[in-house]
């Protein structure tokens, strides 16, 4: 097994050979060589395990001469296969004249790629291809021609792929694409694609996605960020997981940005603003600097374009010795020499002591073309378990917050609201004490916020089914609790305005 010679990575399939393409997924997916079919096959823990890139349950599960067992053992674990049992299942003859399989051995076929079966979000049964040999998540210590691999799908991958905005775009831009997954995705919703990487490996490994896939080809373009744009290019969609990894150098393409500390990132959603059409979304997985004596907040304020809303999620936050660690073993750096890996260690800590570096966060950033007076941006820490996928709900903040631009406080109290699905209310306080000491309201969907209210706030959500207006709920609180009513109204929409924006209370009409 292995994805590179002497001399760099291997061969990759023909990218102009489609008729190959699509007989190679017919026979793959005639063999139930989809992800329900594997979880079938392989079971839970097997297939958990396989995200792990731990390869013996699944090497277990295969043991017998199923044309799933074969296609699993052959692409998946990359094991050679004897010609007769390939043969029984795939066109052998023109998967070898295309290059997706090479002769091994005496009488075995190999895979010349990684073919991963993957579920589209309707349904679709997909293939991520990527380099043989790469460990979900990283290169899996490949060694010194590492910087040439091309990844398949991990955790920030899918993650990315659940918080994107879904609805139908003309165009969209999928920049530093790797294995294809986000452009696989984009194909469902938008007329046409653009996809971006510096590694023409990576160009091509997506064609071959997107062939497998039966999906419309994308636009390819090699470059670094926005350069193999036309200036006149706008889209209604970016997205990016970019090589966000903060290192001392870019020894590894996949994920080390080449710029110093965080600029990849900053560079990267500075420059989306100009590349948005009106109310167009760019969104993006990203590492930052935490500086002594510096506000995360405010540094990341800063990078957000003019013209443009923004929402901000911090969801990790590391010290540089987990960081430097985590990215060492991701390179499998661990496992070679002692001494070597002494001194790349040192080495990311001497860059992040010259920067003033204490940790380093993770986390989304979402912008969208606006063109309002005053941007809103939004920074907040949630590295609370959320329900994915998130797009709708990232769609939807937006929309609240044009709602209460466009609504001041006088307005909201002439509006109707309702309570959202499954929010649930908690009295938290002493035993026996005959009120709360607070209320909490909790979300179980979307990012499954908690929010504290006074009684007042409380007993104005729980009665919001869409038929009163705001002011007229008020007044009936008034009235039960002995409250002036007038104070009431002054005081409560700031509230209102904290359950709309965060997702408790929507607009009725």
């Amino acid at each position: 097994m292995g994805t590179v010679t002497d001399s760099g990575p291997a061969p990759l399939p023909a990218a102009d050979r489609p008729e190959a393409a699509a007989r190679l997924r017919d026979a793959l997916l005639a063999a139930s060589f989809t992800a329900d079919g594997l979880l079938e096959l392989l079971g839970a823990p097997a297939y958990a395990a396989l995200a792990r890139s731990e390869t013996v349950p699944a090497l277990r599960a295969t043991r017998g001469d199923t044309p799933l067992e074969t296609l699993v053992r052959l692409f998946l674990l990359q094991q050679p296969v004897v010609h007769a049992r390939v043969a029984a299942v795939l066109p052998v003859e023109e998967a070898v004249g295309a290059g997706w399989l090479v002769r091994v051995g005496g009488d075995e076929l190999a895979a010349a790629v990684d073919v991963r079966p993957y579920g589209g979000p309707g349904g679709e049964d997909w293939f991520i291809v990527s380099d043989l040999g790469c460990a979900v998540g990283g290169a899996g210590g490949i060694g010194q021609h590492a910087e040439g691999v091309v990844l398949g799908v991990g955790g920030a991958s899918t993650t990315l792929a659940g918080i994107t905005v879904r609805t139908p775009v003309g165009a969209a831009l999928d920049l530093g694409t790797g294995s294809g997954i986000q452009a696989l995705h984009a194909s469902r919703h938008a007329t046409r694609v653009t996809a971006t990487d510096l590694n023409p490996r990576a160009l091509h490994i997506t064609a071959l996605t997107l062939a497998l896939s039966g999906a419309p080809a994308a636009e390819l373009r090699e470059g670094s960020l926005f350069e193999p744009l036309r200036d006149d290019e706008r889209f209604d969609l970016v997205v990016s997981n970019p090589p966000f990894v903060i290192s001392p150098g870019a020894r590894l393409t996949y994920r080390d940005g080449g710029m110093g500390g965080d600029d990849l990132c900053r560079s990267l959603v500075q420059q989306a603003g100009e590349r948005l059409n009106e109310g167009g979304f760019a969104q993006f997985l990203a590492n930052w600097q935490h500086v002594a004596g510096e506000d995360w907040q405010d540094r990341l304020r800063s990078w957000v374009p003019r013209g443009c809303d923004a929402w901000i999620v911090q969801r990790e936050v590391q010290d540089v010795t987990q960081y430097a660690e985590l990215w060492l073993r991701d390179a499998g750096d661990h496992r070679g020499d002692p001494a070597e890996y002494q001194a790349r260690y040192d080495a990311w800590l001497d860059e992040f002591e010259a920067r003033k570096v204490k940790a380093v966060g993770f986390g989304w950033i979402t912008l969208r073309r606006t063109g309002a007076a005053e941007p809103s941006i939004t920074l907040e820490e949630w590295p609370h378990p959320v329900e994915q996928p998130l797009g709708d709900t990232v769609r939807a903040h937006f929309e609240r917050l044009d709602y209460l631009r466009e609504h001041d406080d006088a307005a909201l109290l002439t509006h109707h609201f309702r309570l959202v699905g499954e929010v649930v209310q908690e009295q938290v306080g002493l035993p026996g004490a005959e009120d709360p000491e607070h209320v909490v309201l909790r979300q179980h969907r979307g990012m499954r916020r908690a929010t504290k209210v006074d009684t007042v706030g409380a007993g104005f959500a729980g009665v919001c089914d869409g038929t009163l207006s705001a002011g007229r709920i008020l007044d009936a609180i008034a009235q039960l609790m002995g409250e002036d009513s007038v104070r009431l109204r002054d005081q409560t929409p700031a509230q209102i305005r904290l359950l709309v924006e965060q997702g408790f209370l929507e607009p009725v009409g």
